[in-house]
């Protein structure tokens, strides 16, 4: 039976890549995309290969890259332009195949197993996608070339950037088993320190090691993970526009400012869930859950939530997540307020009884915010705002689309 021919399609550098490629005035410069420093969205978002030399990683603050490299170049980020440049990045891919699986907005996996036939082999397929990316996107990619999904992942990351990687049946032991075991998909830092205190330091190693042994101390995940690094991975590519089904729906936000009172908890919360709602209509779904997280000025941190009503309404959302915080609220200032809808089920078609009161009521709340999603597509979503969110301008400013999470039935790290 012919083995499958799968790639993994990794931009390099995303973000960083896509706000240099129109500006001649950075070549050569240490770059990196984060949040505002002053706003205390300091993160490390994305940087170029010349900060990388620096030590600079993702996900540190703005002020320890700084340390590193004062001559560092932040960007804020354009998350509208990297959307666009990778739906591009899909029409590339979509002449090569209809078996495209998105794993976040700059990597995929697409099957071109039967597009040999027309396209060539798949070393010849991915060099051809990596020319056409960089010529028609002005953005390098790195592609991973295997019989199966974690190898074809893995191949993407050992040659960075710009480059194929070829991972075969026949040449897998040489050039997997050799790298450490946290360089394979799923390994996370817990999974690794666990696999280190059993003698296990590479993939060869995790490859070869005891079954049981394996099962006693990870589990169901242990013998995953051996298969893995054996090339024993059936999972399919998803054909297409085909998702994961979504799971939750939910904002967060590091404030600009400590909040020290429920008025301006008040003023954050209303921003967030009127977020958290224009994306589950947006889905057509409804939560039964609705959590919030709150992390204090002294970096402490909770999370509580509560059942509802099925419900995609702000104001529903919004009641619940403030009676929560309420109850918490113990009168420490607060510097970051997170909302979730959680355990979502399908917007219900069920036909309304005119005698039940509360039931029409909902329903009418639901047209009402459903028309103010529809106004604030056509004139912007400024076009209608609450009252309270004008109360203080810098605590509403926020936009939750450059914050929001969607969080799929995923795959997580172990």
């Amino acid at each position: 039976m012919k083995d499958r021919c799968i790639l993994h399609i990794d931009m390099n550098n995303f973000f960083a890549t896509v706000e240099c490629r129109d500006r001649m005035d950075l070549i050569g410069k240490p770059v990196a995309v984060g949040g505002d420093a002053e706003a205390r969205h300091g993160i490390i978002l994305a940087k170029n290969y010349v900060a990388k030399s620096y030590g600079i990683r993702t996900g540190e603050s703005i002020l320890e890259a700084r340390r590193k490299c004062p001559k560092l170049v932040i960007l804020p980020p354009h998350y509208d332009e990297y959307v666009k440049v990778s739906r591009a990045a899909r029409e590339i891919y979509s002449r090569y195949t209809d078996m495209i699986e998105s794993f976040g907005i700059d990597e995929c996996w697409i099957d071109v197993t039967d597009s040999e036939y027309l396209f060539g082999g798949g070393v010849s397929i991915a060099d051809e996608i990596r020319d056409r990316i960089k010529r028609e996107l002005g953005v390098t990619v790195s592609v991973g070339v295997s019989f199966n999904k974690i190898f074809a992942k893995l191949g993407s990351d050992l040659k960075k950037p710009d480059a194929t990687t070829l991972i075969s049946r026949e040449n897998y032991r040489d050039v997997v088993w050799t790298l450490p075991a946290e360089e394979l998909l799923f390994v996370g830092r817990a999974t690794k320190r666990r696999l280190n205190m059993l003698g296990i330091f590479t993939i060869g190693e995790l490859a070869n090691a005891d079954p049981e042994l394996l099962s006693r101390c990870l589990g169901k995940n242990g013998l995953m993970l051996k298969n893995f690094a054996l090339g024993r991975d059936s999972a399919p590519v998803l054909r297409n526009e085909a998702l994961y089904p979504v799971k939750s729906v939910g904002n967060s936000t590091t404030t600009p400012r400590d909040i020290k009172t429920l008025r301006e908890a008040e003023i954050v919360f209303a921003v967030l869930c009127e977020s958290v709602a224009v994306r589950l209509r947006a889905e057509g779904k409804k939560c039964t859950t609705v959590r919030i997280s709150v992390r204090g000025s002294d970096l402490s941190w909770y999370s509580k939530q509560c059942r509802v009503e099925p419900t995609f309404s702000e104001r529903e959302i919004y009641n619940a997540a403030l009676t929560l915080y309420i109850k918490e609220r113990d009168g420490r200032a607060v510097r970051s307020l997170g909302v979730c809808g959680a355990d979502l089920c399908p917007e219900s078609d069920e036909q309304i009884s005119i005698f039940d009161g509360e039931t029409v009521g909902r329903a009418r709340l639901e047209v009402l915010e459903k028309t103010t999603d529809a106004i604030r597509q056509r004139f912007g979503k400024f076009a209608i705002r609450r009252g309270l969110l004008l109360e203080d301008r810098t605590l509403s400013g926020f936009c939750p689309h450059e914050d929001h999470t969607v969080h799929p039935i995923a795959l997580r790290t172990l």
